[in-house]
């Protein structure tokens, strides 16, 4: 949205308008029960219900799903799912702007990742061209600032995008997009531009997500999550460099050991 503001300059305050990131909060009805309030950006909300209920593992499939309804007006989504909710859940609040909530602890019920095959290799090219077209995506990012991004591709090339004022919802929106479309994620590559975080790597184990790259950097706990889960993890994917903090044999590159 727009909004007329003062901006200081010079010892002086003069009249401006700019863009402000919008904030909606959602509250998630799953089989008649409460579940959550999302606090997201109001645009394609039923990509990120879907992909909320998809890495907290109460569905797999598009087939899972007997109803999403997704209600603007009322902030309400109503979803019907196969299966019972489980009785006892317990939330833990995830870090970062536009603080989310999971169901899911990291490292916790992790997919089998033995179906990957041991010859895949990553192109180092193919990761500058997913973050570059990443950048070129994000023209509410470059407007105000606020937003993060975040895309999954292969070969270099994008296949969702996704951006929200939370960047644990920009993956929860990927998810959301893959599961309602019906396309495997699994040895895809994921690229962000905020920090990537423990939580963030488990919902891309949870998608079986191969290569996790940001912009900055990733924490202490995602490196750690990210070696055990046999995701390799890059930080400062920027100016033609880039970090892996784990499992750099997954790069199809020369290793020079200094």
């Amino acid at each position: 949205m727009m909004k007329i503001i003062h901006a200081y300059h010079d010892g002086k305050l003069s009249r401006e308008e700019v863009a402000v990131v919008s904030e909606f909060p959602l509250k998630l009805i799953v089989n008649g029960r409460e579940l959550a309030t999302l606090i997201a950006s109001p645009h394609d909300l039923r990509f990120l219900v879907a992909g909320f209920l998809r890495v907290n593992g109460f569905v797999r499939s598009v087939t899972d799903f007997q109803m999403l309804s997704v209600c603007s007006d009322m902030s309400t989504a109503n979803v019907r799912v196969k299966g019972e909710i489980p009785e006892k859940l317990k939330p833990v609040l995830t870090s970062g702007c536009g603080t989310g909530i999971t169901f899911t602890l990291p490292g916790s019920d992790m997919p089998d990742r033995s179906f990957f095959p041991e010859n895949r290799k990553v192109l180092p090219a193919d990761l500058f061209s997913l973050m570059e077209e990443l950048a070129r995506r994000a023209e509410q990012y470059r407007s105000h600032g606020g937003i993060h991004s975040a895309a999954v591709g292969e070969g270099g090339k994008i296949l969702f995008y996704a951006e929200d004022l939370g960047r644990h919802n920009t993956v929860d929106r990927l998810a959301g997009e893959a599961l309602l479309r019906e396309v495997d994620l699994a040895g895809k590559s994921l690229v962000t531009s905020g920090r990537i975080s423990s939580e963030m790597v488990a919902k891309a184990a949870n998608l079986g997500i191969a290569v996790l790259a940001s912009r900055t950097s990733p924490t202490d706990m995602a490196v750690r999550l990210a070696e055990e889960q046999g995701i390799m993890m890059v930080g400062y994917l920027r100016g033609g460099k880039f970090f892996v903090y784990s499992h750099p044999e997954l790069l199809d590159c020369a290793v020079v050991d200094s």
